[in-house]
This record gives C-alpha cells, structure tokens and sequence, in this order.
C-alpha cells in the first residue's frame, strides 16, 4: 500500500569515512523527496546527530542544499558513534527520530554503517517499547511508528561492496591517486629513480589494481591475492628488466591492507627494504593517505551519485512497515535494488576467505572485470625478457618467430577520426599484450592517409613506454575517409607493409573507413584480413558500446569547465548559456548538466522549439524574481541548426528585461585535450585486451572476420563490422538507441523544483524499481 506521501518524514544521514559524490547523493534525496511531496530531514554527524537530537536533527529545503554538488567531504557530517553502539544511545536516536515523526532513513557509508542501521532497524520495536515504558515516548507515537523503514547508498572509496561495481568516492580517488602516480612518474624518469605507493584499501585492492594498470606501474600488491613465498625476488627481477628494457623509472602500488600468505602486513617500508637490500638501490615512499578522500568529486561521482540518491528517495517515499532495507548501487552504468544485509555479508565474507586461503574465491567475489585486469596488469607490466611469449625479447626483428617456429603475424595499430583522450593508452597496451600474444606489432603514422603513403613502422616493449597517460596520439590520428579511387593504392599499401590483421582505434571515420574495406573485399583480396574497431570519440556516438574511449575526459573537462563559469555567474545575477561537444549526440551535454546542477539542456535528439524556448525564459524570469543568482543552461553544439548558442542567449537577454545579465560560453577543444581520466585508461585497456584475442584467434584459425568491440551491460562485447549500419542512424552519425536517454528526466528533477511529481516517475532511469 502506497503511503500518504504528504505525512512522510525521510531522514538521511552520512556515516563512516566520508567519499567524494556524498553531496550530490545527499543533494538528489533531499530534492526528490521534495520534489515527491514528502519531508527530508539531515541528521547531522552521522549517527552522534540522531543520539544528539536537538540541532543534530534538521528540516531541509530545496536551497539547503544548493552549491554542493562540487564539494568534496559530506557537507552533513559524518562520525564514527560509540554511544550508538549502546542500548541507551540507540534509545535517545529513535526517541529524537520520532520527535521529528522521522520512521524512514537514507543513510549513505559503507558496509560498517549499513550493519549498525540494519542492527538498529532491527531493534526499532523493543527500542519503542521501552521508550514507552520509560515515560519518554506515547503509546500513541509509537503505534504509529511500528517500523523503521531503511534504505541504503554505498560511500566508500574503496570500490569494496560486493553487487556494486562502482561505490561512491571510488572514481574521484582514481582520480587522486593517478595525479600523484603521473606527477611521481615525471620527477622518477628525470631521475631513473624507484617509487613505493602506498593506496587505500584495507581490504580491497581495486584502487591498488587499477590505478597500477592506469598508472603504468611495475609491481602491485593486493589484499586479495597475497604473493607467494619469494615475492622479493620477483619483484625485484621485474623491475631491473623493466630498466633494461627503456624504463627511466619503477613504480611499485601498495595497498594499505597487503599481507603476505601467513597474514602478516606488507607496507610500503617493507617493499622499499626489500628492493634496497637487493639492488642496492634506495627507493622513494610515498603515502598518499587522505589526499585520497579529499579534493572535488568526478563527473561520475556527481551524476550517478544524482541518480542513486533519486532512486533511494524514491524508495524511502514508497516503503511500507514490511518493506526489507535495500541498498540502492550502480551495476553496468544502471541502477539497482540490492539485498542489504546479504550484500554486507558477502562483502565481509571475502575476509575470511582470504583468511583461509581461498584466494581465488576472494579474488572471484570481486567481480570477473577484476581478476581479468589481475592477468592484464600482470602482462602489460612484465619486462620482454621475462615473457614466454617473445624468446629472447626480439621485438625489433621483423621477421620474429613464435613459440612453434613461425614467423609472427604482423598487427598494425591505426588511429583515424577525431582525437580522444586514450588513444595512446590503447595503443600502448594493443603493442604490449599483442607482443605477449607473439604478434609483431606495428604502428601506422597519421592514420589512413599514413598507411596509404606507407607510414608504418615496428613497434617495441620500449617504443610505448610513457604512453599510459599521455593525451594526444603518439602515432597521430586524421578524420580522413578513404574515397574510393584510394582503394587500390590501400590494398598495396596493406600488402607491402605486410599487414596481416587490421586494429582501428578511433571515432566514428575510423568505423565509417573499416566499414568500407569490408565491403569492398570482393574487389580488393588485400583487405581480407581480420580487422577489429576499438571505439575513441569524445562524442561518445559509436555502435557496439555505451561508452568510447575518451568520453569520460572530456566529461570530467567540461564538468571543470562549467564550474569555473557557475562561480563566475554566481558573483551577479547571471545566465551562462554554453555549448559542449557531441556533436548529433547528447551524451556530454546531458551528463554535465547533470553533474553540474544545469538548469535546462538541450540535445539534438530532442531538438528546440520556440514553445520550448518561450516557457523556459518564463521560468528563467520566474527563478531569478524569486532570488536566484545564477542560471545555467547546457547546449548540445549541434542541438540545433537555427537555435545557436549565440541566438539562445539573445532571447534570453530579451526577456530578462534588464533582470539578469546573460552570457555565454562555448568550451570547445579543452574537452579533447589533456591526460586521460583513470576509467579511460582502463576502459581503453579492457577493450583492446578483447580487440586483440579477438584477431589472436582469428589469425590463428586463418580467418578474417572483422568486428567492432565494446562494453555492454558491464561485459565486453563484439559485432559484426558488416551488419554496423543496422546499428547506426546515419544521417545523425549516432546509434539507434542510446543507453543514457532514460536519465533526461533527472535535470528536471533535482535541477528545478516546479512543483510535486508522482514517485513512479522516478522510474525511467530506475530499472528494476517496480
């Protein structure tokens, strides 16, 4: 049964450690309840503010939580409550609850905070019962409070929460730790110095894996995987051939809850030992400690952190007395109801497994994405020398022999479209898990048009070395399609180049340029090979997968950029009207707004109407008479052919009437410059990872089959490159469906309070909510 929504009262509260993305989950349920016609309310300090009352219990409005969503920290509080541990203390919490009619709570912290809330959820009736019989509370009140009704979101940066495959906080302290590891990097080479990094992680070594991975580092120990008995040795094998190999300098990852295989802790002073002791050299230590925590949230951590605390809104509204508490967590970009107390379970579980020695097991709760990145990392981070794969490490011969005695198979890396931030990093981890396949890898200069003038050259172990997080492209990328008179001098090229497989890292041209060598196969035999797309395009608008290479920094620059200009409006009474990239695509523009509290977006695959603009500078007008200081509307650059950025700000500049200055700003190429984001890297290393045992077995069986390759649903996926076009609408150069659209509803939502909406349309970006 549907509650009276105008009678509910929603507490939400912050507890544990504190992560970057709280704000903005604290922002969206404090908004949609709101918005849903029920009554939030902050408990302050975490649990200290329920057994506090008084002032640590507050009423919130829609302004209280404005100018937020870039902060970093939890702007309610947390605290770690030993009173509430106590009988009495969880007495004095449920009575000041009540005072306040409070029976619902989001509370937001990791498995530690959602155990003590679900004790507490559970002893709620003898907790009222001797309230009762203490004088301190009617028989009344709590007849009317039988239950108290929980919802949970997961803030922990350590990415530790099984059924979740992101935490809030865990994609803002990527981002910490891969400045350091980048800024660490530069001053090691100029010294050819080693480094031990220590990371958070007392029992998960997702931040120690991936940032090891994104980083480009040498050696990364795990609480997971503890290493085995001599792992000095190894380690210090691996970075002396590292060096030998062309690194300038060696980086080692530390998690702070490494152990070896007896339970005994491995810390960053130990590995530095062991490396002294062993090469004579003195490494550098470095613990990034709560840098880690602090600093501005991600794009991520802002728009799905938006999203996840809807939903656990939406849910707190609509709980009935028998409800069960849920955790409300991203898997694969969407969102979903999970289970609280038997996802805690399994979340603690993994520490007796490790106990145990289950490290498999441990290793398997993770997720499959983080013991496949295991046996990348361990790949992508071994020296030649040391790789079965390559004898004796001649990676400069080009006629290279295999295991067996044949000559190596000869794989060129071409860029092509647009440039994307990543698209070195693919390319360095297409040469170094193609090598380790037993490839010869090759890289084309200045895509099509470079393999047409016969650019290409042999790639070794060293050639990539410092490209991880690198922007641009090394090898250069042009938007060029070749015309069809080229395809003859192509097909020559292919063959005098001894080209046997094709992997195309790029935009939208570059699948538009494999495409038509697919095609024309008939004509030309030189391009029956096997060829496989990687997708790279800050548009984020190709086929086969939700997200490109490149898609996330470019987000993360605009979202940096929008912020800039919001304290700049903020200073006056100010509209800012700017325009992002995307081209026929909405998904920059409609993530920074989401990310950046935009009042209104426009996308091309919605188009402007004059009705459109019309009521939307009525409401402009209407927000700022009601005292509001800034404004901020976000343009898809190609969201109309008529309705420019420039005529968007006329109109809105006529009807301010003098109101409000209006101004606008177009972010252009900053979104396409600079270092990868730590989930580009990533992604662009999953995928070519795929894109390259892909052509292994197609080499392998002497086949051609080309594909593209992409992330779906959390699961690397392939097509078919031929049948590309029953993906794709052509005339907008996007695909058909596009995953992210069900999120549109949101800006409205959070952004705008224009009166109360009914909670089940909250569910067009909740899945799995009815």
């Amino acid at each position: 049964m549907t509650p009276d929504s105008a009678k509910v009262r929603v507490g939400v509260l912050t507890s544990g450690g504190d992560a970057q993305g709280m704000n903005a989950a604290v922002r969206a349920v404090v908004r949609a309840t709101l918005r849903m016609g029920a009554q939030p309310y902050a408990v302050m300090e975490g649990w200290a503010g329920a057994v506090a009352g008084g002032d640590g219990i507050r009423p919130l409005e829609w302004d209280s939580v404005s100018a937020v969503l870039h902060r970093g920290g939890t702007v309610i509080g947390t605290a770690r409550s030993d009173e509430f541990r106590t009988w009495e203390g969880q007495m004095d919490a449920a009575e000041h609850l009540l005072l306040h009619g409070i029976d619902r709570l989001v509370v937001i912290g990791g498995d530690g905070s959602l155990t003590g809330t679900n004790e507490f959820r559970t002893n709620w009736p003898r907790l009222l019962s001797d309230l009762v019989a203490a004088g301190r509370l009617s028989p009344e009140t709590a007849q009317a409070h039988p239950a108290l009704m929980v919802t949970g979101i997961v803030g922990s940066i350590d990415n530790d929460f099984v059924g979740a495959d992101m935490t809030i906080g865990t994609d803002s302290a990527l981002h910490r730790i891969l400045e350091a590891i980048d800024d660490i990097s530069s001053t090691a080479a100029s010294h050819q110095r080693t480094f031990v990094v220590e990371v958070m992680g007392r029992h998960c070594g997702y931040l120690a894996l991936m940032s090891a991975v994104a980083g480009g580092c040498d050696y990364v120990l795990i609480p997971e995987m503890p290493p085995a008995e001599g792992w000095e040795d190894d380690m210090c094998l691996k970075l002396t051939k590292g060096r030998e190999a062309g690194r300038r300098e060696s980086m080692v990852i530390v998690a702070e809850g490494a152990t070896d295989r007896d339970g005994n802790r491995i810390t960053a002073d130990d590995v530095s030992r062991a490396i002294k002791e062993r090469t004579g050299e003195t490494p550098r230590v470095t613990i990034l400690g709560h840098v880690q925590r602090g600093g501005q949230p991600s794009a991520y951590d802002r728009w799905m952190s938006t999203l996840l605390g809807c939903a656990a809104a939406r849910e707190a509204v609509l709980a009935t007395t028998g409800s069960e508490p849920v955790i409300i967590a991203e898997h694969h970009n969407r969102i979903h109801r999970l289970p609280m107390m038997e996802q805690v379970e399994a979340t603690r579980a993994i520490k007796d497994m490790v106990a145990s020695r289950d490290y498999e097991a441990a290793v398997r709760s993770r997720g499959g994405s983080f013991a496949e990145m295991i046996s990348v990392f361990e790949t992508m981070s071994t020296p030649p020398e040391l790789s079965p794969a390559v004898p004796g490490g001649l990676h400069h011969e080009s006629e290279a022999l295999t295991g067996d005695g044949r000559a190596a198979k000869r794989v060129a890396v071409v860029h092509a479209g647009g440039l994307a931030p990543g698209m070195n990093t693919a390319a360095r981890a297409a040469v170094r898990l193609g090598l380790d396949h037993g490839m010869t890898m090759l890289g084309v200069n200045g895509g099509f048009p470079g393999l047409l003038d016969g650019n290409v050259t042999e790639l070794s172990w060293d050639d990539v070395e410092g490209w991880v997080g690198d922007g641009g492209a090394e090898l250069g990328t042009r938007r060029e399609v070749p015309r069809i008179e080229q395809l003859y001098a192509l097909g020559r090229a292919i063959e005098s180049a001894r080209i046997d497989a094709l992997l195309v890292i790029g935009g939208y041209n570059a699948y538009l340029a494999a495409h038509l060598l697919v095609t024309e196969r008939d004509r030309y035999p030189a391009f029956n090979i096997p060829i496989v797309c990687v997708p790279a395009s800050v548009d984020n608008n190709l086929p086969g997968s939700e997200l490109s290479i490149g898609a996330d920094t470019a987000l993360n620059a605009s979202v940096h950029a929008l912020d800039a200009i919001k304290l700049s409006a903020a200073a006056s009474h100010r509209c800012f009207v700017t325009e992002t990239m995307g081209r026929r695509c909405g998904y920059l523009t409609l993530m920074s707004g989401i990310a950046t509290g935009a009042e209104r977006v426009y996308l091309n695959e919605d188009g402007i109407t004059l009705k459109e603009l019309a009521a939307d500078s009525e409401r402009m007008v209407e927000s700022f008479r009601s005292g509001r200081k800034l404004y901020l509307v976000v343009r898809n650059e190609k969201a109309s052919e008529n309705y420019t950025t420039d005529v968007l700000a006329k109109i809105f500049a006529e009807e301010a009437h003098g109101l409000y200055d209006v101004r606008e700003a177009i972010i252009g190429h900053i979104q396409q410059g600079g270092s990868p984001t730590a989930f580009d890297r990533i992604m662009a290393t999953k995928l070519v990872y795929h894109a390259l045992r892909l052509l292994s077995a197609e080499l392998e069986a002497g086949t051609f089959a080309a594909s593209y390759v992409g992330l779906v649903r959390g699961q690397l996926v392939s097509h078919p490159l031929a049948r590309m076009n029953e993906e794709l609408d052509l005339d907008k150069r996007r695909p058909r469906s596009q995953w992210w659209m069900s999120m549109r509803d949101a800006i409205g939502l959070v952004n705008e309070n224009d009166g109360p909406v009914p909670p089940s349309s909250l569910s067009a970006f909740i899945p799995d909510a009815e």
